[in-house]
């Protein structure tokens, strides 16, 4: 996932340090090509027993010594091994992408959480650039760009196959320049035209409060460096809020539109509502576990009852955190299937400054079920409705049922539990007092956690 701010896993070794078997030898095989081929003779042909992986690069260098001879143009040396060897990562798998040192620079700063750009994060879907998501309050929001929108054209630029590095680079600029899109809606016809003055933007993971029923509502909006602080210190303050009315009821944490981040911040998170077990384990080729993070019950919250929203752009790291709490039957997962990223990279740094950035594992849920381009099944899929309609549904939402649910009351609790759970949310009828008036998937999840909260009480 890349944002025009984006936030990136990424492990790094020593620069220089990376595979030097591997270079070495692609250096010998390459440099051997090229002697063959000046001489005009023909690859030997490599045997089953002794075939090697780098045989075909006798075909790239007779490619090569024909574009330098025969050209209209003479070509630029370090432009053409740049290309190249970003066409041989770029065939693997998306993610995957060889930066130049214009290109890590921007890296580096996507998680500090500040950067010049629109505040859009986006994604390759199909071959097209992708709104994944905008940032609450920037340009992109405020110039009525969606997530779902695929980029038509940048600043003049046609942006089908475009990489996602260059998109990147057109969005970010100067503060107070203007970048003009194009763009794509599902189920509008006719393209759309819009301009964004870029700006600093500024992206605030956490955001919380406690609804009237003492239900704690956390919304994680991306995982950077402070997430999981700043969730513990919304939980610790919600806590001392609530003491001498009960205490906290509930936990409501929403993840939709999260494009993710860092992986140890989304361990950091689940771990805080966890006492034991596999949180998310990676694997690399052939299966083989190269990691595995697990919970701890030293400092576990509460058992109180929780669902996590998720939506079709909740990515990454936000995966991670739905996928352990349903499978470890912590949470009640609500909303649609998220995006399916569930890939790791590790940018390995060269010596020119560029760098590989490399798939080497996927994310797997305590489960065993890869989140890579599957995403994770909430337990109640839940559509989102237009503001509208989820306005005119707020006062005559039907009775939410724990026969939705596993484990669920026999019909008599059931019917108290539930009754007692709309009681409660029909307490006033005031727009102002109902939570998520207009937000139906935030609605139907707080009702099923309320639901929850009553039936824990009945039993």
């Amino acid at each position: 996932m890349h944002f025009d701010s984006a936030f990136n896993e990424r492990k790094t070794r020593p620069r220089g340090a990376s595979r030097p078997v591997l270079l070495a030898a692609f250096g010998g095989a390459f440099a051997a090509s090229l002697l063959v081929n000046a001489l005009g003779a023909e690859p030997v042909a490599a045997t089953e027993t002794d075939a090697s992986p780098y045989a075909n690069l006798g075909i790239f260098a007779r490619a090569l010594a024909h574009i330098e001879v025969n050209h209209v143009e003479p070509p630029d040396q370090d432009a053409l091994i740049y290309g190249a060897i970003r066409g041989v990562v770029e065939s693997l798998d998306p993610p995957s992408s060889f930066p130049d040192p214009d290109e890590i620079a921007r890296l580096e700063a996507d998680t500090a959480g500040a950067f010049g750009g629109v505040g859009v994060s986006i994604d390759v879907r199909d071959g097209w650039i992708t709104v994944h998501g905008v940032v609450e309050g920037g340009p992109a929001e405020r110039a009525g760009v969606l997530p779902g929108d695929r980029f038509l054209a940048l600043d003049g630029r046609l942006a089908r196959d475009m990489r996602i590095s260059d998109a990147v680079s057109i969005m970010r600029g100067e503060p107070g320049t203007a970048v003009t899109v194009r763009v794509r809606r599902p189920d509008v016809e006719d393209s759309i035209e819009i301009t964004m003055t870029r700006e600093i933007i500024h992206v605030e993971a956490i955001e919380s409060r406690v609804l009237p029923d003492r239900v704690v509502y956390i919304r994680i909006r991306s995982f950077q460096s402070t997430t999981s602080r700043e969730m513990r210190a919304a939980l610790d303050e919600a806590q001392r809020a609530t003491a001498s009315l009960g205490g906290v009821t509930g936990v409501l944490l929403d993840l939709r539109g999260n494009p993710g981040g860092l992986l140890d911040e989304a361990v950091l998170v689940s771990d805080e509502f966890l006492t034991e077990g596999t949180i998310v384990s990676t694997r690399g080729r052939g299966g083989e576990v190269l990691s595995e993070a697990r919970a701890h019950a030293l400092g576990t919250r509460p058992d109180w009852p929780m669902v996590v929203l998720v939506d079709n752009y909740s990515a990454s790291a936000a995966e991670i955190v739905a996928g352990a709490l349903r499978d470890h039957r912590r949470a009640l997962v609500v909303g649609t299937r998220t995006w399916g990223k569930g890939s790791v990279q590790n940018v390995i740094d060269l010596p020119d400054g560029s760098a590989l950035k490399l798939t080497v594992a996927r994310y797997y849920t305590p489960s065993g079920d890869s989140i890579q381009a599957v995403g994770i099944e909430p337990d109640v899929v839940v559509e989102q409705l237009g503001e509208e309609i989820a306005r005119t549904l707020a006062h005559a939402m039907p009775p939410i049922s724990e026969a939705m649910l596993e484990g669920h009351l026999d019909a008599e609790r059931a019917h108290d539990a539930v009754e007692a759970s709309r009681g409660a949310m029909r307490e006033g009828d005031e727009d102002d007092d109902v939570p998520f008036v207009d937000d139906f998937q935030g609605r139907m999840a707080h009702g099923l956690l309320q639901a929850l909260i009553a039936g824990r009480s009945a039993r």
